[in-house]
């Protein structure tokens, strides 16, 4: 029965809530330990070893945290590990683009006005891209680049730059932003599970063997904290990229992700020089800025196919199966009447610039693409159209909820 597509939706919906739970502990704890270790204070009365101290206050109760350049002469019984807010965020992020861009892969992945390409080349290309993204990134890491933190982040940048361009070639523009967030996402966490935590396991277990940890293990999980810690904030805009078309949906929507790697860089700047000595330098704000204005500037630059290209071109097998079912021609005038004042390629609706969401209702090969959507958003739920915009009556609903099952019957 197609009203599984419910549950699949919940299932989204619930795992979408799982990441994001999970994000903002993993980002929590990431700036908290960042901000810690820049605020640390040298005290000649500190225990052999320590690094520096901090006092803070917090929920009604004072805190003194030490920290030891290496490890304490003596391992404590009890140990926390900061761990599973890495992994889950991981976990659920790969779960949800599996749900939303493989099995939604002909509506949010797959853009056939840019790259003929079946589902499966597309899912290849998304799970080889992010695993040889990695692989690609560690071995620079491990080379005599790791000494040069600097160029090591230059060649990063030029990296991800190409990755934006190549994402933007080939996937839609929200699949696009998403899989360069991911991309990142996954070099961050594959510097917790395959770096950062197998050596810290290697000094705890040097500590209970009695042996002298070795410094250079502290000093690699320094320089892959400090990757994770410049390009958080750019994950968390490119995850919430596609629910603004003027991000994702414009011409030069993978410059302005460039851009917006630069922003973060920035605006991590700042707080870490404050953090670290008491104020932060000012300028970065001003670039900051900067940075915003172009990107807001270059989203307002938009050519993309034309409404007549866009009705000239051969429907894709997804989009016939739907456009030559029974119901389907009253189901299009139901949403032309209804959802393409505002879903246009240019929208007649007051001060509205954009169709919402990047979604274009106009062509028997739109209303085809979007079927799925509709059949949730207009069908089965009143979310759309607005009711303060027009409202649609219960038989035009019905009528698209009929061909939609139609569809899914057969």
């Amino acid at each position: 029965m197609y009203d599984l597509a419910i549950l699949w939706d919940w299932i989204a919906f619930s795992v979408r809530w799982l990441h994001v739970i999970t994000a903002m502990a993993w980002i929590g704890a990431s700036f908290y330990f960042i901000a810690l270790d820049l605020m640390l204070k040298p005290n000649a009365t500190l225990p052999k070893g320590a690094y520096g101290e901090e006092w803070e206050v917090h929920g009604g109760g004072f805190y003194h945290t030490v920290k030891y350049l290496v490890a304490p002469a003596e391992l404590p019984e009890h140990l926390t590990w900061h761990k599973w807010q890495s992994y889950t965020t991981w976990l659920s992020g790969a779960a949800l683009l599996m749900i939303v861009y493989w099995v939604g892969g002909e509506l949010f992945l797959l853009d056939p006005t840019k790259a003929e390409l079946t589902l499966w080349q597309g899912i290849l290309i998304s799970g080889g891209s992010l695993t040889i993204g990695w692989l690609a990134y560690d071995q620079l890491c491990k080379s005599k680049l790791g000494e040069s933190p600097t160029v090591l982040m230059l060649i990063l940048f030029a990296i991800l730059v190409v990755m934006s361009w190549g994402y933007n070639q080939i996937f839609t523009g929200r699949a696009a932003l998403l899989h360069l967030g991911a991309f990142t996402a996954s070099i961050m966490t594959g510097n917790v599970f395959f770096q950062i935590m197998p050596n810290q396991r290697i000094v705890v277990a040097d500590l209970k063997a009695g042996r002298t940890p070795d410094a250079k293990y502290g000093k690699i999980a320094k320089l892959r904290s400090t990757h994770n810690n410049y390009l958080t904030l750019p994950v968390v805009f490119l995850m919430l990229s596609n629910h603004y078309p003027l991000s994702f949906a414009t011409d030069y929507a993978w410059i302005i992700a460039c851009l917006v790697f630069l922003t973060g860089v920035t605006i991590r700047h700042y707080f870490n020089t404050m953090h670290k000595t008491g104020k932060g330098p000012h300028w970065t704000w001003a670039v900051t800025v900067l940075l915003m204005l172009i990107i807001a500037w270059l989203s307002t630059i938009q050519s993309g196919p034309t409404l007549e290209e866009e009705e000239a071109r051969d429907l894709t097998a997804y989009e016939q199966q739907y456009a030559s079912a029974a119901g389907f021609e009253d189901a299009y005038d139901v949403v032309v009447g209804n959802c393409s004042m505002c879903h246009a390629r240019e929208p007649v609706w007051y001060n509205m610039q954009w169709a919402p969401k990047g979604v274009y209702l106009e062509t028997p090969a739109d209303v085809a693409r979007h079927a799925s959507q509709i059949y949730l958003h207009a069908g089965l739920s009143r979310a759309m159209p607005p009711p303060n915009a027009i409202q649609m009556d219960d038989e035009d609903r019905a009528v698209l909820v009929a061909w939609v099952r139609e569809v899914r019957a057969n």
